[in-house]
């Protein structure tokens, strides 16, 4: 007869204890992480964006989250009209936002001056195609915030960054990062290119950016041509 596992007491005590020594652990990470890197980062990405924004439009923010960054941009520029959508509803949003499939947005062709994307692409399994929808909605230009993923170091890195950053959240974590390469096969296959491209952006305090930040990050403005 085979044996039987029986779980003592003792046991049980022990799983929940290692359990809540990992939970403990976790949200000791995530609260190093509140502090020391999502506040600057809200400002750092909103400060950029004002960099490659117009000075007054209607703009689509791609994956809004709770939408502060768009806020702080608004707060900057009010003659910006920023609209959100996304496939997950936060509780809360710091702008006018709405709930859409992930694949085709709720606007007509050519129906905003700029489309941003806020660290979104990555989060999708066919970044390409929303690209190819914002090219469809927007009229003058695509501003977008990713990575830059060239070695398996790199991949490791960014997926502990995004798993930090947005697993209590409820992000989709496809890890979809991509090369240089991909990025200007992207814009080759789109008939476009960025005018603008930072990749020093300052997101991180000094000590992180060796490990976090050295040519992981970009920031680009994509100018549309529009037919005739």
């Amino acid at each position: 007869m085979p044996a039987i596992g029986i779980m003592t007491g003792n046991s049980n005590a022990e799983g929940c204890e290692q359990k809540m020594s990992k939970l403990n652990s976790m949200s000791l990470v995530s609260g190093l992480h509140s502090q020391l890197v999502l506040s600057r980062r809200l400002k750092v990405l909103a400060n950029h964006a004002l960099s490659l924004l117009p000075g007054n439009g209607s703009v689509l923010d791609v994956g809004c989250g709770n939408g502060v960054i768009s806020r702080l941009i608004m707060d900057a520029r009010p003659q910006l009209a920023i609209q959100g959508i996304d496939v997950l509803a936060r509780p809360s949003c710091a702008i006018p936002m709405e709930c859409y499939d992930g694949q085709q947005f709720p606007l007509d062709d050519n129906s905003v001056d700029v489309v941003i994307f806020m660290d979104v692409l990555h989060h999708t399994d066919d970044p390409f195609r929303l690209l190819q929808e914002a090219v469809r909605v927007a009229r003058h230009a695509v501003v977008l915030k990713d990575h830059l993923c060239n070695s398996r170091l790199d991949e490791r890195i960014l997926a502990f960054m995004d798993w930090i950053g947005n697993r209590s959240h409820g992000v989709a974590l496809p890890y979809n990062y991509w090369s240089a390469d991909q990025w200007q096969d992207a814009w080759s296959r789109l008939g476009l290119e960025p005018d603008t491209v930072i990749t020093r952006l300052g997101l991180y305090p000094w000590f992180a950016r060796p490990v976090f930040e050295q040519g992981l990050h970009f920031i680009a403005r994509v100018p549309l041509k529009l037919p005739g």
